[in-house]
């Protein structure tokens, strides 16, 4: 062994890799968006949850909101995001990637006039995916939107006002 790779011993244990087949994915959809459900927490020790979405060409993602217990990545595979992070809005383009840490206010969607494709990853992992699955039975009409206000302590999504990106919002329509 070399310096850079440290030695197993006897009592560690390595953790059991995640796998999720493109064919074997959930995905939940509405109107304007995919959403493809990679790895949940209690697929992962704990560690990450992890989901891909597409968006339709100036389709909503998320209002204003924030986790109190996981840091947010995003990382854009194609197409172009509009973000708002705390009170700045920026534009993440194919090959971006952001990290926004508890406690931070942000927002996203498809930037005006573009499709986006999302790769999202929680860290540490909490079980989102019934959260997802939720949000797309609001937006097709199939549950009540109280329900998601309902569940904000149960997955850790904070919803907050946001002038800044309600303007951004407005101003792109």
């Amino acid at each position: 062994m070399n310096e850079k790779t440290p030695a197993m011993s006897a009592t560690d244990t390595p953790s059991a890799a995640t796998l999720t087949r493109h064919a074997d994915a959930e995905t939940c959809s509405d109107p304007s968006s995919v959403m493809t459900l990679l790895a949940d927490s209690d697929g992962t020790a704990g560690g990450f949850t992890s989901y891909r979405s597409t968006f339709a060409k100036g389709a909503a993602g998320a209002p204003a909101h924030f986790h109190t217990r996981a840091t947010e990545l995003f990382f854009v595979i194609s197409g172009s995001l509009q973000v708002l992070v705390g009170e700045d809005i920026t534009l993440l383009n194919a090959g971006d990637f952001l990290a926004v840490p508890p406690h931070t206010p942000h927002a996203f969607a498809a930037a005006p006039g573009c499709e986006a494709d999302v790769l999202f990853v929680f860290t540490p992992g909490m079980g989102r995916f019934d959260y997802l699955r939720l949000l797309s039975r609001v937006m097709r009409g199939e549950a009540d939107p109280k329900e998601i206000a309902e569940s904000s302590e149960r997955f850790d999504n904070h919803y907050v006002d946001s002038p800044v990106w309600r303007a951004a919002l407005e101003g792109s329509g």
